[in-house]
């Protein structure tokens, strides 16, 4: 049994090859775009609505929501992102039904590229925000002597979303793969059904990690260009 879909390989040519996790994540993006397309070609601005047009409504209204509540703000500006990350690792999660799929998030290249993402994403909407000396100026805050423990906190945060994704997605892999061989199938099937569940746990908990993460780099620019201007 492999551990990892990247132990599986389709295609090599020297150090260039595709492997299961390249394979599916592509499968994913396509099934994506195919839905995005399918979704938004006919939309209108009026009633009726088609029926795609309405469940497109409803699950950009429920993700715009839920980056509300937490950044207490105009969430259309975090939603591209946070939105994205939600809607690729719920999909990826989901298809783990289909017989032959194994899910990119079980991969540990996959959740750390999501996770790199992330922390890239942070200094981008935080610069976006205040500017790169209002950004960097967090860093100092509130002394200077701080500055290794926020660059460790960075660094700590984004191995933390990476590990926690591979780790759930890829003992869910293993332990229904080990059932399989010892139990009746009644059992691997409610199995599944759980870790469907759990797929789109971890899809919520990593785009709420995400969303967090970035509102607090921004917030704390606010924070600091409120004092600055209250001192002057």
């Amino acid at each position: 049994m492999e551990l990892s879909p990247d132990e599986v390989v389709f295609w090599q040519m020297g150090f260039v090859s595709i492997n299961e996790t390249i394979l599916f994540t592509w499968v994913v993006m396509a099934i994506l775009l195919l839905l995005g397309w399918l979704s938004t070609r006919h939309l209108s601005p009026e009633p009726p609505f088609s029926r795609s047009q309405n469940l497109l409504e409803i699950l950009l209204g429920y993700m715009q929501s839920q980056i509300k509540e937490i950044a207490q703000m105009d969430p259309d500006r975090y939603l591209p992102f946070s939105g994205t990350l939600f809607l690729f690792i719920s999909l990826a999660n989901l298809l783990d039904v289909v017989p032959g799929y194994r899910t990119p998030t079980s991969s540990i290249s996959t959740t750390a590229a999501l996770a790199i993402c992330v922390f890239f994403a942070v200094p981008i909407y935080g610069v976006a925000q205040s500017g790169i000396r209002g950004y960097l100026k967090h860093y100092a805050q509130p002394t200077i002597l701080m500055l290794p423990f926020h660059i460790i906190g960075e660094l700590s945060r984004t191995l933390a979303l990476a590990v926690r994704l591979f780790g759930n997605m890829m003992s869910e892999s293993m332990l229904m793969a080990i059932l399989l061989t010892i139990a009746p199938l009644f059992l691997p099937v409610l199995l599944e059904l759980l870790g469907l569940l759990i797929g789109q746990v971890q899809a919520y908990i990593f785009a709420v990690l995400a969303t967090v993460y970035i509102v607090s780099a921004s917030s704390a620019q606010e924070s600091t260009a409120m004092r600055l201007k209250i001192k002057s």
